[in-house]
């Protein structure tokens, strides 16, 4: 994905935000940006109840995942109880099911959304990271000693998100923790909405 600053990384090739340890997993990919038809598409699939699409998102989803990493755990991303219900599904958990199939490798809900959450849309990078701090729990008793685990979610936008989730797996004890996204926000775009949003909050306080 394209950086928003000319010079993002530093002699080691690290960006910002891996210098800064805010990342707590190790790789992250995904199929396409999240715009156009693709968006359309996860947009009906997350919310107007169209699970047959993720038959054809598993296959996107095996696109972008290189067939020579190896998993011993897949893990989609938790929802809480409370949305669940509303939306009759979780998505993650259907694109987990696909993208099982295809690498042979079990997939576990191990992890729980312990509070429900405001919705990330909107918010700056602090504010979602705080958003989501101390949101999720692993289920009692599970550890996940030298596992790679590979978490799946439908959109990537900063991270934060995933990133919380994979903190938790890896004090599980998981050696490496891989995001599987089916589309991933611009980073530019996603900054200049920030910029809009805080100068509007400015003017309307002033």
């Amino acid at each position: 994905m394209p950086f928003v600053n000319r010079a993002p990384l530093d002699d080691s090739g690290r960006c910002m935000l891996c210098r800064l340890g805010v990342s707590g997993y190790d790789a992250v990919y995904s199929y396409g940006s999240y715009e156009g038809s693709l968006r359309k598409l996860i947009q009906l699939f997350k919310y107007n109840g169209m699970r047959p699409l993720a038959s054809h998102f598993g296959k996107l989803l095996a696109l972008a995942l290189p067939r020579d990493q190896q998993f011993d755990l897949i893990v989609p991303m938790p929802m809480h109880w409370l949305r669940r219900w509303t939306r009759g599904y979780n998505q993650a958990a259907l694109l987990a099911a696909q993208i099982a199939r295809r690498w042979n490798a079990p997939v576990r809900s191990v992890v729980r959304r312990r509070r429900a959450t405001r919705p990330q849309a909107g918010l700056t990078n602090a504010k979602r990271r705080t958003n989501v701090a101390g949101a999720f729990r692993m289920r009692r008793g599970v550890r996940l000693d030298g596992m790679r685990v590979l978490l799946v979610d439908d959109v990537l936008t900063t991270g934060a998100t995933a990133s919380a989730c994979a903190r938790v797996l890896k004090r599980a004890g998981a050696r490496q923790v891989t995001v599987l996204a089916l589309a991933r926000t611009d980073r530019r775009a996603f900054f200049d909405y920030a910029l809009e949003s805080r100068a509007a909050a400015t003017g309307s306080a002033g």
